[in-house]
């Protein structure tokens, strides 16, 4: 397990592409996240949502193709932190 900085890749961190997606920052690189959503950590939009704000995770995966693909994937400091994994 690895803390992450996590938050929309295009609306904070600065990544190509439209609309919103889910996107870490691990090492000084960002990484666009397969097996999670932006969605499945509750609505982005809201005043702590990972559009508006860039939030602590704690994940587990790998980079692979430059991307990064949870396996597990928590954000630090929510009252209900889990988030929902999709299937790959």
């Amino acid at each position: 397990m690895t803390e992450v900085d996590a938050s929309c890749g295009q609306c904070q961190f600065g990544m190509p592409g439209n609309g919103c997606d889910l996107a870490i920052r691990m090492e000084g690189k960002v990484y666009f996240v397969d097996g999670s959503s932006i969605d499945g950590h509750g609505d982005a939009h809201a005043k702590d949502g990972l559009c508006n704000c860039v939030r602590k995770a704690i994940v587990s995966g790998k980079v692979l193709n430059e991307r990064f693909v949870a396996s597990e994937m928590t954000l630090v400091g929510l009252a209900s932190p889990s988030a929902v994994m999709e299937e790959n």
